[in-house]
């Protein structure tokens, strides 16, 4: 059965890597992205514990599809991360993605869809409290140890969440530089002028957003990401001066014949390191 499941999590990666090679429209990518369906439901059967398909009820009687997957025995209390997947990513996708990093880590997934929550009528971060709140229900999980996780404009509703909601205890996000982004970009725009606001103003605001968040901070800058390196290196300068707590991750660039691609499994790697860090590693006996 252990050979069982490192032969599917072998086959996730590689059907992974082959949907990051092809075309979107090219049909082998439909067909990898069908492949992981199917590598979830078999690999489901090598697990103690199961993958859940679930409902999460939302404040306005709404529901939110999502994938759970928990640690261990309700009996612990372990660490959970709600995962957000990317905007041209599935629910799915990154769920197959991810279960290769997480096994063997002691930690619950809340795996959700970029395109489920953004097409919500409610305000993002308020659904995503939601998916807190079902979190702390489940028996196996650790009230203080919740940690969020999204990538590229998930990155964005990762930061706003982890700002207005403080039960956060960990985030990987974007720290606040694409809506800052879009804020120096519009005031260029109305005055026409690049360099309008002095870098020693902007330094200030860059800290001030990130000040918001009360958690630990991993921003992932490069590679499929929003984040550029250059600004996340200011950011993270900036927070040293004042003094923040926040920490960067480049993820590796593999050269090919149709260009550079991320080296997704070291950086997923990277990530989850961190995260088992900052929620901690070894699960707790259940006290409240």
């Amino acid at each position: 059965m252990h050979e069982a499941t490192e032969a599917w999590l072998c086959a996730l990666t590689a059907f992974e890597v082959v949907r990051r090679l092809v075309d979107e429209d090219d049909p082998q990518s439909a067909d990898a992205s069908a492949r992981v369906e199917a590598g979830i439901q078999r690999f489901e059967l090598s697990l103690e514990q199961k993958i859940e398909p679930v409902q999460i009820a939302c404040c306005d009687r709404t529901e939110l599809p999502a994938y759970y997957l928990p640690a261990g025995s309700p009996d612990l209390c372990a660490p959970a991360v709600i995962c957000i997947s990317g905007e041209q990513e599935s629910g799915t996708m990154l769920l197959g993605r991810l279960l290769p990093v997480v096994s063997g880590r002691g930690m619950s997934l809340l795996v959700i869809s970029h395109d489920d929550i953004s097409n919500h009528s409610r305000r993002q971060s308020d659904i995503l409290s939601c998916c807190l709140d079902y979190l702390l229900d489940r028996p196996e999980v650790d009230d203080a140890r919740i940690g969020v996780y999204g990538e590229g404009l998930s990155a964005v509703l990762a930061t706003d969440f982890a700002a207005s909601d403080h039960r956060v205890a960990a985030a990987v996000c974007d720290g606040g530089l694409w809506n800052w982004t879009r804020i120096l970009a519009s005031v260029g725009w109305m005055t026409r002028a690049a360099d309008v606001v002095d870098e020693g103003v902007v330094s200030v605001r860059r800290a001030q957003i990130i000040r918001q968040l009360r958690c630990p901070v991993l921003v992932v800058a490069g590679g499929r990401g929003i984040v550029s390196v250059s600004e996340a290196i200011k950011l993270q300068a900036d927070c040293m001066a004042a003094p923040i707590g926040i920490e960067l991750a480049i993820p590796r660039m593999i050269g090919t014949l149709e260009g550079e691609v991320e080296n997704f499994v070291a950086s997923d790697d990277c990530i989850f390191r961190w995260l088992e860090q900052k929620l901690g590693r070894h699960s707790a006996p259940r006290s409240r």
